[in-house]
């Protein structure tokens, strides 16, 4: 299927955010732009080209410029999103913001939107999408569910069965089944879901695990970690073939910008 989509294209190029972490490698031990290589795999398995996007001074310009190069745009996962863009106080239990990938992010998702750019969000990447679009976030999830198997903790992911709802895009691209096991990793969730998101999945808890964007082409986010199930690469398939069908239809209709 991939190779009659693009024919004698080149493969799409799928953007991923990064983010900026103090890093060692040799004598060196710098702030550098970090993504594990799992991402990588996922985009590069499915047959596309994973290009790295690392926090940086931004404006709708700028981001304008950066999706437009690209074919399709991954919103990866990473620490909390700053409570203030939903209105509220940090806690205690909340990461200290990264305040320059909040700001490098919401820009570029505008400006996806704005092109009708295919987008998936991964975890933090579900969180940053709801709350860019208006909505909130429960900050500390054990509080609210009153127990913590969505994160075993110090990198340690913890398997959750899912139920996906029928009908959704999500549903579509997981081939119509009515329930998966995930690799989790979150202690934050969606609370308020904003305006235009359709809810796609959940835990069996009633804890939001995924979002529909259906003012895009092509939009969805799961709060699950998809890159680290080797054997199940659908979600990065699904992103890979919508990023290709754009660029037929941009070729068709001679759109090279």
């Amino acid at each position: 299927m991939t190779d009659s989509i693009r024919g004698d294209r080149p493969a799409p190029l799928i953007g991923l955010t990064t983010y900026l972490e103090q890093s060692q490698t040799g004598v060196w031990d710098v702030r550098a732009s970090f993504l594990p290589k799992v991402y990588l795999d996922g985009v590069t398995d499915a047959g596309g080209v994973a290009m790295l996007l690392a926090p940086q001074p931004v404006d709708a310009m700028i981001a304008r410029r950066v999706v437009s190069a690209l074919d399709a745009l991954i919103l990866t996962g990473g620490r909390d999103v700053d409570p203030a863009r939903y209105g509220q106080e940090r806690l205690a239990t909340t990461d200290q913001p990264r305040l320059d990938r909040d700001a490098w992010e919401a820009a570029l998702l505008e400006a996806a939107i704005d092109i009708d750019l295919p987008v998936l969000g991964i975890c933090r990447g579900l969180q940053m999408i709801n709350v860019c679009l208006g909505g909130t976030l429960h900050q500390h999830l054990p509080e609210v569910i009153g127990g913590d198997h969505y994160s075993g903790g110090q990198g340690t992911f913890t398997v959750n069965p899912v139920r996906v709802e029928q009908g959704t895009r999500l549903s579509e691209v997981l081939a119509d089944v009515d329930a998966i096991s995930v690799m989790s990793h979150h202690h934050q969730a969606v609370d308020m879901v904003a305006d235009g998101l359709v809810v796609s999945a959940r835990g069996e808890d009633g804890v939001i695990q995924g979002l529909d964007l259906p003012q895009l082409s092509y939009g969805l986010a799961v709060q699950w970690h998809p890159e680290e199930t080797i054997e199940d690469r659908r979600l990065f398939r699904s992103i890979v073939e919508a990023a290709e069908r754009r660029m037929a239809r941009r070729a068709a209709s001679g759109d090279r910008a």
